[in-house]
């Protein structure tokens, strides 16, 4: 994922604005991580660059 999303990501539920925890990254993205929503006390994986911004009840 690129950082530069963080200015047009939002929480898919409520549209808050959503925290990054990067757990590895390379020169040009996040591999690995986490954004979380504060207001609906969720938080969304980032696995291989990507975000999966599914609501809970929706993942598999």
């Amino acid at each position: 994922m690129k950082r530069e999303l963080m200015e047009i990501l939002a929480c898919p539920v409520c549209k808050g604005e959503l925290e990054l925890t990067v757990t590895e990254a390379d020169e040009r993205e996040i591999v690995s991580g986490s954004l979380y929503c504060r207001k609906c006390d969720v938080r969304y994986p980032i696995e291989d660059t990507i975000p999966n911004l599914l609501p809970p009840d929706q993942r598999h």
